[in-house]
């Protein structure tokens, strides 16, 4: 088609004419080649049928261009469809603007049934179909809402003897993260690897962003790993994205967040604004303020300008590292440097403080909001709603419920009803709390599953544990039981993530990828249904209550129904079996746990310890520790102080192991003191308080607080085995970190003294314990007041 220039000048009067017409080129004379071609196209689409022959004769002539302005010209949607379904045979052809016409059309009224008509001509006529043609129709039912039909789409592919592209497989798995569908977008993942197809830098930006978002670090990194392992390097969004999931993590270690930074810099990627507040954020949540305040500096170099956002995180983040006497000179800071505070600065403070039981100054807070014109949001209101409820302050909160409910701008949530009742039933207030939760649907806001799990919670913790079965079941109504029935039975079991997983991948590898799709739908869209968390928390409540048959029940239960359990199930369920003297039914849990590779919390080590301690398995309990420790280091790598330690407990030095396990808890900053309370409560109840005083005085050295609960013991024990100068000794270490002991222990003491004459020692004491806080009235109303009369002390000068 040779177009002269006599011609273009005489359709330049109806360019003017042509509604909607667009000028895509700076050069007159191509413009109306553009517009000439682009009638020409129109006539043969409402000429010609089949279109497709006619259509290649001017395919040389056409562009990606010309393909929108016929798309946007064309009035009949078939002849669109079919138009662009041709144009797709050419990528040069398919641009941005083009699919978004064709979207456009495909969600107004009978779009989609027309679409799918063309598609079944072109399948009769055997014209060949691209990929192009069904990545736009799934993202079309993606934009509106009908994933499922997405996802039917792409398992009809195969139908239309069309193969998905890297852009049909991007589409497809936007969608399935989108609707956190993540073993079946890891399996259309597996099965575009297998099919060998490349995926690109959208591909592994779609997996990373979901996976992060989700909270599933630990899958984003695995998939960055091998993103750069095919040669695709991470760019600056992908990196900000990483690192904002990491610091959000809850077992993240800030050198794996300064390693990746490194990288990130030593690839030469460019720290923008964006990242600059991602990272200083995430080391603001995870408490590690110097190292925000050196990145800080290190920013601020480079010419970045602290922001509301960043004063918000270094705010935040000095409140979870327990430095909130620094919030007012960085409040002060950032209005000088010009920065007005919004609603979410003000939510964290009022957070903050009500945290650290400092409710005066969060109200405080909240009236200079308002003063400033600022008007609270939902989240605000939850903030200090839970303070006054922590303080016990029910009236308050309340009266915070009834304001929140007058606004037009903002509505209490699920959240706001659950903080209420959490407050009710620690109050133990739980009629009231039941009226909360039983209106909550009244007033349109259906209980979530913390709702749930909180008044669980509480009646469980008021003996109530029948009443918390009835709410427990009350939560499976809205399951499929015959779902759960159907997967955990047959050759082809699901019992646990891994055969879920291999179901999975067995359905899309036989192109059942809708099968998959609603499966995993079926599963999580199940309303307000149970998690491991309820479970942990009846479980606890069965074995509060020794009910323990219920409990062990209850947690076989749990996997049958799709759930795993976690560190908290096994170790609440090993306590609950000790309690009730079942220790090889306790064993036998313990060993599941490890064989199912849930690695034991130091709670369920503790645990353990307790029983065998209490049982006189000093020993037993001692090595456990020393098993836990060695597993928490790498491979083939141990430390000198823990092998030391070890030498030190085989030679029954055990003075010597404790001081060694110390001194490097302290080195490493994880001192957990309940570990040295078990060893000497255990101590004292092997009725070897010598042992027990040795673990008392390298604590005292090395200047770490011995509980009380271990005081109490130790005191106890020196005092029958007759060595009072040293049970003395103690009780006057409780004075002086001003521990108040019960009138039990102070009575025992005394009486022993009295016994062997050291009156004036009791009195001495008695002087101190006034002094140290003690209501000594309440303590002379109890027996030790038969030892003297108040005449003999008010002689010596106790009351003066």
């Amino acid at each position: 088609m040779n177009l002269t220039p006599q011609i273009c000048r005489s359709v330049l009067n109806l360019i003017a004419k042509r509604s909607g017409f667009r000028c895509l080129h700076g050069n007159l004379l191509t413009t109306a080649q553009d517009f000439i071609i682009s009638n020409e196209v129109l006539t043969v689409l409402e000429t010609v049928n089949p279109m497709e022959d006619a259509l290649e004769k001017i395919a040389p002539f056409l562009s990606c261009e010309i393909v929108s302005d016929v798309l946007q010209e064309q009035r009949r949607p078939e002849l669109g469809f079919r138009f662009f379904i041709w144009a797709t045979r050419r990528r040069s052809f398919c641009s941005r603007d083009s699919r978004n016409l064709v979207m456009d059309m495909l969600v107004k009224d009978g779009g989609f049934d027309t679409y799918w008509k063309i598609l079944e001509e072109l399948k009769n006529s055997n014209i060949q179909i691209h990929s192009p043609t069904f990545t736009v129709l799934i993202e079309a039912y993606a934009k509106s809402g009908l994933a499922e039909k997405a996802m039917e789409s792409f398992g009809r592919m195969k139908d239309f003897d069309c193969k998905p592209d890297v852009h049909t497989y991007n589409s497809i798995l936007h969608v399935m993260v989108q609707k956190q569908v993540f073993l079946l977008a890891l399996a259309v993942y597996n099965q575009m690897l297998k099919l060998e197809y490349n995926p690109n830098r959208s591909t592994f930006v779609i997996l990373i962003h979901g996976f992060c978002k989700n909270g599933k670090t630990d899958d984003a990194l695995k998939v960055f790993d091998e993103m750069t392992q095919k040669g695709i390097p991470p760019n600056t969004e992908i990196y900000t994205i990483i690192l904002s999931s990491m610091c959000k993590a809850k077992r993240t270690r800030t050198d794996d967040v300064h390693k990746l930074l490194n990288t990130m810099m030593a690839s030469g990627c460019y720290l923008d604004s964006i990242t600059r507040n991602v990272v200083l954020d995430g080391f603001c949540k995870l408490g590690q303020m110097d190292e925000a305040f050196a990145l800080l500096q290190l920013f601020e170099k480079e010419g970045y300008v602290l922001g509301l956002k960043g004063y918000s995180s270094l705010i935040h983040g000095l409140f979870k590292a327990n430095r909130y006497d620094e919030v007012p000179v960085w409040l002060k800071k950032m209005l000088k440097a010009g920065v007005e505070p919004d609603v979410v600065l003000y939510t964290i403070l009022i957070r903050g403080y009500c945290r650290v039981d400092m409710v005066d100054h969060a109200l405080n807070m909240y009236n200079e909001m308002t003063q400033r014109g600022l008007s609270p949001d939902t989240y605000c209101y939850n903030a200090l709603m839970k303070g006054f409820c922590d303080k016990g302050l029910l009236d308050k909160a309340q009266s915070l419920l009834l304001e929140i409910s007058k606004k037009t701008d903002c509505f209490p949530t699920s959240y706001t009803y659950t903080i209420l009742i959490c407050g009710m039933c620690r109050n133990g207030l739980l009629d009231e709390a039941r009226q909360i939760f039983n209106q909550m649907e009244n007033l349109g806001c259906s209980p979530s599953i913390i709702t749930f799990n909180a008044l669980i919670d509480g009646l469980c913790k008021a003996g109530q544990v029948e009443e918390a079965c009835h709410l427990f079941y009350k939560m499976e109504i809205a399951k499929n039981p015959s779902l759960f029935l159907r997967l955990s039975q047959g050759s082809e079991r699901v019992m646990d993530p891994a055969s879920l997983q291999a179901m999975v991948e067995r359905l899309c590898e036989s192109g059942l990828i809708l099968n998959a799709y609603k499966l995993l739908m079926q599963l999580a869209d199940s309303g307000v249904v149970p998690d491991i968390t309820t479970y942990n928390i009846l479980i606890n409540g069965f074995c509060k209550a020794k009910s323990i048959d219920c409990a062990y029940m209850l947690f076989k239960d749990l996997q049958i129904k799709g759930h795993f359990p976690d560190a908290v199930t096994y170790g609440t369920l090993i306590d609950g079996l000790h309690r009730v003297d079942r220790e090889e039914d306790a064993s036998r849990v313990f060993d599941h746990m490890v064989k199912n590779g849930c690695t034991p919390s130091s709670a369920v080590y503790k645990s353990l310890m307790t029983w065998l301690c209490r049982k006189g398995k000093l020993s037993v309990a001692f090595s456990l520790w020393l098993e836990y420790l060695t597993s928490r280091l790498p491979p083939s790598q141990e430390d000198e102080t823990l092998k030391l330690a070890k030498e030190h407990f085989e030679k029954g030095k055990l003075e010597e192991a404790v001081r060694c396990l110390l001194e490097m808890n302290l080195k490493l900053k994880n001192l957990d003191i309940a570990v040295y309370t078990i060893w000497l409560i255990g101590l004292c109840q092997a009725r070897k308080s010598d042992e027990a005083l040795k673990i008392f005085h390298v604590l005292k050295e090395q200047q770490v607080d011995v509980t009380p609960p271990s005081c109490v013991m130790l005191i106890n024990g020196l005092s029958k085995d007759g060595n009072l100068e040293m049970a003395v000794d103690v009780f006057l270490y409780t004075l002086e970190k001003r521990f108040i002991l019960r009138p039990r222990i102070c009575n025992q003491l005394f009486r022993s003294l009295l016994s062997q004459d050291k009156r004036k020692t009791v009195f001495e004491l008695i002087n101190r314990m006034g002094s140290a806080g003690y209501d000594l009235d309440e303590y002379l109303h109890h027996p030790i007041s038969t030892v003297w009369n108040k005449q003999e002390i008010n002689h010596v000068g106790i009351f003066q």
